[in-house]
């Protein structure tokens, strides 16, 4: 099953997908205030299900109200390697590949995710642009591991290897962030660490790149990740934070408007996007769906 945010009928609602492709409506108003709630509360509101909708709902980003998306940086060995080649500060990467402290940064409000089939943005003023594919843990308020679902943590290679200082022009911009399909329950995945992950990029029909990785290649545990995150941070509505990519194109790739990103997660789902330009105005909507959720 996967816990999923759909609108229908001029509502936007949170409900179960089950395998069957049947979707059963919670008695939550919003994902950030189911994940205001202790885990086993969540596990009962879940199983527990609601009312059937009727037909196929539209899927929206799963994730809304005050949650935030937070990732991390260097959690694979080929991502430092891969910070290495692109950086003039290459030692920076390599000291906190090895630290005790690992590398979280903000990533997205809630408001400005894509969802499954909606588009990610490549910036103009980037020479190397890429989909950074990734296994994203789903935490409730108190920093329990909810669920888990697939995030595109895109990012300009370039601008971050000008300078790291740069960080956030390199990862936060419009749509620099795809979260979805859905939340696979935590309690349907027996090993979060053994999951294979695969990318593939298509361009004009072909294969432009592609490529496979397992989180059991994961150089930080996922709890300590979290501690971090939590430590001296509040998630009223919760969090959810990218684990960091094991997949990283070479230096001469990078995305053109027009590819489609398609990422997978085993047991937990397929992410997939078009790539457009990173206009502002062509992620004007938005905004315009954050003020009309239903949209």
């Amino acid at each position: 099953m996967q816990i999923i945010r759909y609108g229908t009928g001029g509502d936007t609602r949170v409900g179960v997908a089950g395998d069957d492709g049947t979707v059963r409506r919670l008695g939550v108003p919003s994902l950030g205030l189911l994940l205001a709630l202790p885990l086993d509360e969540i596990r009962s509101l879940v199983e527990r299900g609601g009312p059937v909708e009727d037909g196929v709902p539209e899927r929206l980003p799963p994730v809304d109200g005050r949650t935030e998306v937070w990732a991390s940086g260097v959690t694979y060995v080929r991502s430092r390697e891969a910070r290495r080649e692109e950086s003039r500060a290459a030692d920076v990467y390599s000291l906190v590949y090895d630290a005790d402290r690992p590398e979280l940064f903000f990533k997205s409000a809630a408001w400005r995710v894509s969802g499954d089939g909606e588009p990610i943005g490549v910036r103009p003023d980037s020479a190397v642009d890429v989909p950074e594919p990734e296994l994203a843990l789903v935490l409730n308020a108190g920093g329990e591991i909810v669920g888990y679902t697939v995030c595109d943590d895109v990012s300009s290679r370039s601008i971050e290897g000008e300078n790291p200082l740069y960080l956030p022009q390199a990862k936060v911009y419009a749509g620099a962030c795809a979260i979805g399909p859905g939340i696979r329950p935590a309690w349907e995945v027996p090993d979060a660490t053994a999951l294979g992950i695969t990318l593939v990029v298509r361009r004009g029909g072909e294969v432009a790149f592609e490529g496979a990785t397992s989180t059991s290649l994961l150089h930080r545990a996922l709890d300590d990740l979290v501690e971090h995150l939590f430590r001296c941070t509040h998630f009223p509505e919760g969090a959810i934070l990218s684990t960091g990519t094991g997949l990283v194109p070479p230096m001469d790739f990078t995305l053109r408007e027009g590819d489609v990103v398609e990422i997978g997660v085993e047991s937990v789902g397929t992410l997939t996007n078009p790539v457009v330009t990173a206009a502002p105005e062509a992620f004007a909507w938005l905004a315009a769906r954050a003020d009309d959720p239903a949209r």
